[in-house]
């Protein structure tokens, strides 16, 4: 099976990879520095950091460093259905993963919500995805009511800021 990857590098630049052209590399790793040779050029990498979860690497290339991002098939598949993993960032605003139609909102203006609380219920591709608090606070608005239909992105919850 032939397995397409996308190398994101410095945000600003995408290359399309298949697993054969992984295959025609050459590659000789010390842990630290790796020698890859193609089309009978070699050039050093080092790898400066990696993220495994996030699929993130900071790599060094003849002194120019370069921010590394690689996503597979699924990946691709995911962020184009409006899905997100692995988010871990705190934030005060609480948006639409995808669009679709709020079954349930379990808070109000002034309501003290502790990390992980369900806020609210919102249903999409017939699925129950009920939405957390990302960090203790209080709730500054509720921007959606029981029945309404939302697009992705659009603000449902915001907590006071944390300053």
């Amino acid at each position: 099976m032939k397995e397409k990857f996308k190398a994101i590098v410095n945000e600003n630049f995408e290359f399309s990879l298949h697993s054969k052209d992984l295959e025609a590399l050459d590659v000789i790793s010390d842990n630290k520095i790796s020698n890859i040779i193609y089309k009978n050029k070699s050039v050093a990498v080092e790898m400066i950091a990696a993220d495994f979860h996030k699929k993130t690497y900071t790599l060094s290339i003849n002194g120019s460093r370069f921010q590394v991002k690689i996503e597979n098939e699924l990946d691709a598949l995911i962020t184009k259905m409006g899905l997100s993993l692995g988010n871990a960032s705190v934030e005060d605003e609480i948006h639409a993963p995808m669009p679709g139609i709020i079954l349930e909102v379990n808070v109000a203006e002034g309501d003290k919500v502790e990390k992980g609380d369900f806020l609210c219920v919102l249903e999409a591709m017939k699925m129950e995805n009920t939405l957390t608090a990302p960090r203790d606070g209080v709730i500054k608005s509720v921007n959606i009511s029981k029945g309404e239909t939302v697009d992705k992105g659009k603000l449902l919850i915001e907590l006071e800021n944390n300053d």
